[in-house]
């Protein structure tokens, strides 16, 4: 199981910067409770001096230096940049270059000493090499500058949260996203919103939306179910503090929950909560039970009417507000976060886009039922497993200075449910923990696709506000003459807000009629519920020039759509819904934006595939903008990724053909060469000792990496290459939708298992190729001799070096014989006999006799 949390307390964010007050001098970036009251003391004693605030009694504790501490506190930065020590990544550096330098003298060595005796085998392999160096060089030179972040959370309630005030932080709309409950296990989806509705945030200021782009049943009684179920667990976590909130994982958890706790009530509390929530599984799990079996006529409604989700490609949009402002309260009376259950219009001859389509389509009918300025994106099987994330997140996108200015906050995955080896890499410890921090140090870490805060206005394509530059510190010694050379200040106009063009999650749409089973399907959408010109005064902050400019309702309506109320919820900075609105008409128009027509003549969600060759590729896009070359380098290195499964696939191939024919890529080494070959090993070797000692990832861990780099290579990978290729190229597009083995269509249900086991041939394939060349190459050797065994141990060690990185594969697929499809031991055994005995016939490294055959003369002659 999946987790969405933070490491230590360290979000990542966009930008890095430090903040400072222009009143508190000082060169530290932060500082400890006990310098920091220091500095406060000296700040208010130097106040007093020039009679700007009352001078400090004896005692020193009374309300108005209390409050003068907390709003100094309060102004402090709101998080900080921890860079790794100096001591750790210095020498990381250093070998980095030097690793580098050798790599040079490595490939000179390799490039003119061929092997003249197996030249096609040198050739391929050199460039293998090459691309495993120029891959190494993308993926190494982003982690120069690793570093972590720090919040403060109390900084943070100080600054938004003050007593006797309304409650200052922003609202945040969180999206999870569901296609197949029968799949995606329904009691992880009801974990995943619990853990999201009981977070520690102000109630009213959460929504969270649940997109069931498979129109289930299931799902939404589920919810129904779960909304229930929240009315009694959110406020019991909320009294005792509980961790995780996700009650599947909190009270699985084997710890001394009598931790902490010194509430008398609380052993009481939670053996009660326990047998509610073990009651609440039963019921769910009966409503997967009663939705195997789909009845002839298609599932109804506890009122009667039947479901309209029973044709899961041809079904109105549906919207279902379960909880919120005019929903149900907590057992105590409180107000609870929105839970809003939606499943977008589809219709047959649309195409729908899948994950990406179903999250445009929340985008919008949370902008109109809700519009928080901020929004979370998790998958159905993520719960929060921190309740102060997004409090952590709200540091940096709430920040005075530079969160304006933020496009996202990426958390870190963690992993729950993996074996205590972690024998097939689950966890993704080197990602998240060493590529991800290494980019969070140059512009920000990449999206990963979930676990993401995301500012709503930068998800339009909306400019960040051109903020005036703050003057440069002064000090007291220079004459106020001096100040223009110091930095004085300098009046800047600002500048309007600009737009761009939209950055959308989905892809475009055909703009003819659709047609299917022969008939013709027009666009089914409710109309628009209000004009743009009812609810031009709920914009605030724009004067009448700027509006009568923004508000054009052509050009915006070509970019957005055609909802007033939507076009207008991208104009508001700050989030919240215009002025004038109703709960009813909001629901209407929000269904009128997830119809599947929606999307069509508008700019929305423009479509991007194939990054590599098009114009988006990071090598030629973008230039003269603010992405620097390092995170271009990170860029490119995760396009051209997947294409590094070609020569990997060639280089795990070439062990078991040198010890099939006897031949080698490397030439006999003389001492130079063997100096550069040492040289390379011990280079590679140091990189991930210094690697693993600023990054604190275990050595395990960058094994297992290392190995699943290699089983990745050749299976996935490699299939998502020719995929592209072939969409690309010859336009073919070989993409099919997950579908059941129940589902209607039991043709897609065929290809399905095909294409996954299609993936299992070629690393099944090399194993049995490398084993069988180990075994002729140990053969040869006992048959010609002693001789003959020096040269094959670079052999043997080269193909020990593709089985040991296949291992977990071999492992998991000869421990599992009764789901291992027999289709793949077949053809694999096949496939490696064939090359084999090919092989031997037709060698390609003995010489071909042109000439006439002639033999030797007997006696006779």
């Amino acid at each position: 199981m999946e987790t969405i949390t933070n490491s230590n307390g360290i979000p990542m964010a966009l930008h890095s910067l430090p903040l400072l007050e222009a009143d508190f001098e000082g060169e530290k970036e932060t500082y400890t409770n006990a310098e920091w009251k220091e500095r406060v003391e000296k700040w208010k004693t130097r106040q007093g001096k020039r009679g700007l605030v009352p001078k400090l009694s004896d005692g020193g504790n009374d309300q108005g230096e209390e409050d003068d501490y907390l709003m100094a506190e309060a102004r402090q930065p709101l998080w900080r940049k921890v860079p790794v020590a100096s001591s750790l990544i210095n020498p990381y550096r250093i070998v980095i270059v030097l690793r580098l330098i050798i790599l040079g003298f490595f490939f000179h060595f390799r490039i003119l000493t061929p092997a003249y005796d197996a030249f096609p085998l040198w050739l391929i392999s050199v460039i293998c090499e090459i691309w495993f160096g120029f891959s190494w060089i993308l993926d190494q030179f982003p982690k120069w500058f690793p570093i972590n972040r720090e919040t403060y959370l109390d900084r943070l309630s100080l600054r938004f949260e003050r007593e006797g005030e309304p409650n200052g932080l922003s609202p945040v709309d969180v999206f999870v996203s569901s296609v197949d409950p029968l799949k995606e296990p329904p009691i992880i989806t009801a974990n995943t919103v619990l853990s999201i509705l009981s977070v520690d945030y102000p109630v009213e200021k959460i929504s969270c939306y649940v997109s069931d782009d498979g129109a289930s049943m299931l799902l939404f009684d589920t919810l129904s179910e779960t909304a229930e179920f929240a009315r009694r667990w959110v406020p019991f976590c909320k009294e005792y503090s509980i961790e995780p909130r996700a009650p599947e994982f909190y009270f699985s958890e084997k710890i001394d929950y009598l931790k902490d706790k010194v509430q008398p009530t609380f052993v009481k509390d939670r053996r009660a909560m326990k047998r509610e929530y073990e009651e609440f599984k039963v019921r769910i799990n009966a409503l997967v039970a009663k939705a195997q079996k789909k009845p002839e006529e298609g599932w109804v409604m506890q009122d009667g009417t039947p479901w309209p989700g029973n044709l899961t490609r041809d079904h109105p949009g549906m919207i279902q507000v379960y909880l919120g402002s005019e929903g149900a309260l907590d057992v105590e009376g409180k107000e609870l976060p929105r839970l809003v259950y939606v499943s977008r219009e589809k219709r047959p001859g649309y195409q729908h886009h899948k994950k990406a389509g179903a999250m445009n389509a929340m985008v919008r009918v949370s902008a109109v039922l809700t519009n928080a300025p901020f929004m979370l994106n998790l998958d159905c099987d993520h719960y929060i497993n921190n309740s102060k994330a997004v409090r952590e997140a709200m540091c940096f996108l709430m920040d005075p200075q530079l969160g304006k200015k933020l496009c996202y906050v990426q958390f870190p995955q963690r992993f729950d449910g993996i074996d205590r080896h972690d024998r097939y890499a689950n966890r993704n410890v080197v990602f998240f923990d060493i590529n991800m921090r290494g980019l969070d140090g140059i512009q920000g870490p990449v999206y990963v696709g979930t676990g993401c805060v995301f500012n709503r206005q930068a998800l339009y394509g909306y400019d960040p506000p051109v903020s005036e530059k703050r003057p440069k510190m002064t000090c007291d010694c220079w004459p106020s003459w001096c100040c223009c050379c110091c930095g004085g200040s300098k009046k800047s106009k600002s500048k309007k807000k600009g737009v761009k063009s939209l950055l959308g999650l989905g892809g475009h749409y055909n703009k003819n009629k659709k047609k299917s089973m022969g008939k013709t399907y027009s666009k089914k959408s409710s109309g628009p519920v209000f004009d743009l010109e009812e609810i031009e005064e709920g914009l605030e902050g724009y004067d009448e020039l700027e509006k009568s400019s923004l508000m054009s309702q052509k050009n915006f309506e070509k970019r957005f759509g055609q909802s007033p109320v939507f076009i207008t919820s991208t104009l508001m900075e700050n989030g919240g819904l215009p002025e004038g609105t109703n709960s009813t008409a909001l629901i209407k128009e929000a269904i009128h934006v997830i119809s599947c027509g929606y999307e069509e003549k508008t700019e929305w969600g423009k479509e991007a595939i194939e990054i590599f060759l098009s114009r988006h590729c990071p090598l030629w896009y973008g230039y003269g903008g603010k992405l620097k070359w390092l995170q271009r380098l990170a860029y490119l290195n995760t396009i051209v990724y997947p294409f590094t499964s070609i020569p990997l696939l060639f280089y795990c191939t070439l062990p078991a053909v040198c010890l099939l024919t006897g031949k080698f890529i490397i030439p006999t080494l003389n001492n130079l060469a063997s100096i550069w070959f040492l040289a390379l090993f011990l280079s590679i070797i140091v990189t991930a000792v210094l690697e693993l000692r600023w990054s604190r990832v275990s050595i395990q861990d960058l094994w297992r990496n290392e190995q699943f780099w290699v089983i990745g290579g050749v299976s996935a990978h490699l299939f998502a290459v020719f995929q592209g290729l072939l969409k690309v190229l010859a336009g073919v597009d070989t993409n099919f939708t997950v579908t059941a083995k129940a589902a209607d269509d039991a043709e897609f249900g065929e290809l399905y298992l095909f294409k996954w086991t299609t993936l299992l041939i070629p690393p099944t394939t090399l194993i049995i190729l490398n084993m069988v060349g180990v075994v002729a190459g140990v053969s040869d050797a006992i048959n010609n001799g002693y001789g003959s065994w020096g040269p094959l141990f670079g052999k043997l060690f080269f193909a020990f070096w593709v089985i040991v990185h296949l291992y977990p594969f071999l492992k998991g697929l000869m421990g599992r014989q009764n789901r291992t499809p027999t289709i793949v031991v077949l053809w694999s055994i096949l496939l490696a006999s064939i090359f084999s005995l090919v092989w031997v016939r037709i060698d390609p490294f003995l010489p071909k006799q042109t000439g006439p055959i002639l033999k030797q003369c007997g006696v006779e002659c």
